[in-house]
């Protein structure tokens, strides 16, 4: 063997799914390889053109894409694409571009399809597509590939049980005894939906209160319910039920009904069991038997994270998870203590109303209070149902704020006119604490009580931030100070504070400053969305970046995030105490480069936000 193709096996040696392959597989391949250059910018690959070779990253950068020229991979050394084509007709599926000056490995097909077809671990690895290559389990990667890439349509098997909004409760429920269902679409004359019932609502709300069956049906239903599109995807339906804690979802195509999925249609689909969590959740009578559920939280998370499901999916559904404990929390709270003396909202701060929460987390939350609101008459009853929260999110794994941004904090408890006096001066008149102040209420979520002061807030923040160079240019500033972890030689920056030496805290030197400078993007254009990948939607759509930029940090965001919510279920796993900790020897190679790259993007995000905001 020549020196060349020895140095070809070291390197298919280090690689999978190369590596797990026998030895004498390996030298085959090895021996059976071309070599091709490519300068930055040039064409790989075209659209249907005969495909002969697997193409394997030796070094550089690849674009590929999809037919309508949309982004569909991008990868570096290691990585390889072609093998859909190969595997459908050997043609090209997805164009390539070199992005940088790149190196190419050339394994011809028939050494591929040999591969393919004598080694199950090499077929299952490459047949799972791009987005799905840091799995190797066949089941696993299929799971997460129904969950994220089928639309709600597939899981539509009848068209809608429907009856017109002038019948009656009795003819509705004679209808679903028919037809052999457990909801019922409620239609306006227009054909429009105007509101659902299920079996759960003739009982609760005919039956226990003693009606008669011939009310109108629009006496019991739900009106203006919660609904998808039918191209939606599952997993975003899976979100808005447990978002709201629905047992059925009406889906709609323009407008109109074609159908309604329950939970026991999407459970097939959603393998973490988050759904399972939510619903144990508003079963439980008290806080021991709500504490009880912790361990399910944590396998939950990691099920998920087994599953290869991205950072999206985790947050949101621990968010959800986290949400419906404070609503369970709520409910028990006014069962022991009575009704509020005046309506009330509590608010979601931080990680949880961005959709971004995992295991690891402390409690942000808040109460908005009716501008009637009589310290004398009402704060008692408050602080006590601010209190009976607080205790039992701290006692189902939610810590206490150390810097006391609760509810149980009078500062943090005022009318809805006090808010809207805090939230303008933070922004008029900013100062240190201020902005700290701005950087945790600007990401709040209503989850109880009157959501719409917290719109209302949401609303008050996106009209006069905008307007207000001073405050965004403090808010550069301040996201300013927590630097990426990179040395001049792009090696990592180590905490030394005497309590993490030698450790990487990805949290305050990675999602957080990328949670920072993206809040101030989206202040910027006016967004009141929170999520911070949503935020990117609408920062893409506005134009404020260079063009690709944000796309970069979006990519360089679930990076680091993914390394964080990994290292987190690794602990979980062990038995260990999660928290955000990294150790980068203990990181493959793979995740070190990757995580270096993202760091530089948000490096480069930085200097960007310093220019732009004139910090």
């Amino acid at each position: 063997m020549e020196i060349e193709q020895i140095e070809i096996l070291e390197f298919l040696k280090r690689h999978p799914p190369f590596q797990e392959l026998p030895a004498e597989q390996l030298q085959q391949v090895a021996l059976s390889i071309d070599i091709g250059y490519f300068k930055a910018g040039s064409e790989i690959l075209r659209f249907n053109e005969p495909l002969q070779a697997l193409h394997l990253i030796r070094s550089g950068a690849v674009e590929t894409y999809r037919r309508n020229g949309d982004l569909y991979n991008r990868m570096s050394e290691g990585g390889f694409f072609g093998e859909q084509g190969l595997l459908r007709g050997a043609k090209v599926r997805f164009p390539a571009t070199a992005l940088e000056d790149t190196l190419i490995y050339f394994i011809p097909d028939e050494i591929f399809q040999q591969l393919f077809d004598d080694n199950e671990f090499f077929a299952d690895y490459v047949q799972v597509g791009d987005s799905e290559r840091r799995k190797t389990s066949k089941a696993s990667s299929q799971a997460r590939a129904d969950l994220l890439g089928a639309t709600v349509s597939t899981l539509l098997s009848r068209e809608p049980v429907t009856i017109g909004s002038d019948a009656s409760v009795w003819q509705a429920a004679q209808l679903m005894t028919e037809q052999s269902v457990s909801s019922l679409l409620i239609l306006d004359t227009e054909q429009h939906l105007a509101g659902i019932i299920t079996d759960k609502d003739i009982r609760s709300r005919l039956v226990a209160p003693g009606l008669k069956s011939e009310i109108p049906v629009t006496d019991i239903m739900s009106a203006n319910p919660v609904t998808i599109e039918q191209q939606q995807y599952i997993f975003e339906a899976m979100m808005l039920m447990l978002r709201h804690n629905l047992h059925h979802l009406p889906v709609l195509k323009r407008q109109q009904p074609v159908g309604v999925i329950a939970i026991s249609d999407i459970i097939r689909f959603e393998s973490q069991s988050s759904l399972y969590v939510v619903s144990r959740i508003f079963r439980q009578q008290t806080v021991d038997e709500l504490q009880a559920l912790v361990p399910d939280v944590h396998a939950c998370f990691v099920r998920m994270v087994n599953e290869d499901a991205n950072s999206q999916m985790i947050g949101s559904a621990m968010a959800a998870i986290g949400r419906s404990f404070k609503q369970r929390l709520l409910e028990l709270a006014e069962a022991e203590l009575g009704p509020p003396p005046v309506p009330y909202c509590f608010l979601a701060l931080g990680s949880m109303a961005r959709d971004e929460q995992l295991v690891l987390t402390d409690q942000d939350n808040a109460l908005i209070l009716d501008n009637r609101f009589d310290p004398r008459l009402h704060d008692d009853y408050f602080k006590q149902l601010a209190s009976f929260v607080s205790d039992g999110l701290a006692a189902c794994g939610y810590t206490y704020c150390t810097g006391k941004i609760m509810a149980t904090n009078p500062e943090w408890r005022q009318p809805l006119h006090v808010w809207q006096q805090y939230f303008q001066n933070w922004i008029s008149q900013p100062s240190a604490e201020r902005l700290l102040h701005s950087s945790i209420f600007f990401d709040l979520d209503g989850v109880w009580g009157e959501l719409k002061w917290a719109e209302q807030l949401q609303q008050l923040v996106s009209k006069l931030a905008q307007k207000q160079p001073l405050f965004l240019a403090s808010m550069t500033r301040n996201a300013l100070s927590r630097t990426p972890p990179l040395g001049f030689f792009k090696d990592f920056v180590m905490e030394q504070d005497g309590k993490q030496n030698n450790i990487l805290n990805i949290k305050r030197r990675g999602t957080a400053p990328f949670v920072d400078l993206i809040r101030i993007h989206a202040l910027a254009i006016g967004s009141t969305e929170s999520n911070s990948f949503s935020r990117l939607q609408q920062i893409i759509a506005a134009k404020v970046l260079p063009k690709g930029r944000a796309e970069d940090l979006r990519d360089a965001f679930e990076v680091i995030a993914m390394t964080r919510i990994r290292h987190q279920a690794a602990a979980l796993r062990n038995g260990e105490e999660p928290d955000n900790n990294v150790l980068p020897e203990q990181l493959s190679e793979f995740e070190r480069k990757h995580l270096k790259e993202a760091f530089q993007v948000l490096s480069n995000a930085q200097k960007f936000l310093k220019f732009h905001f004139k910090a």
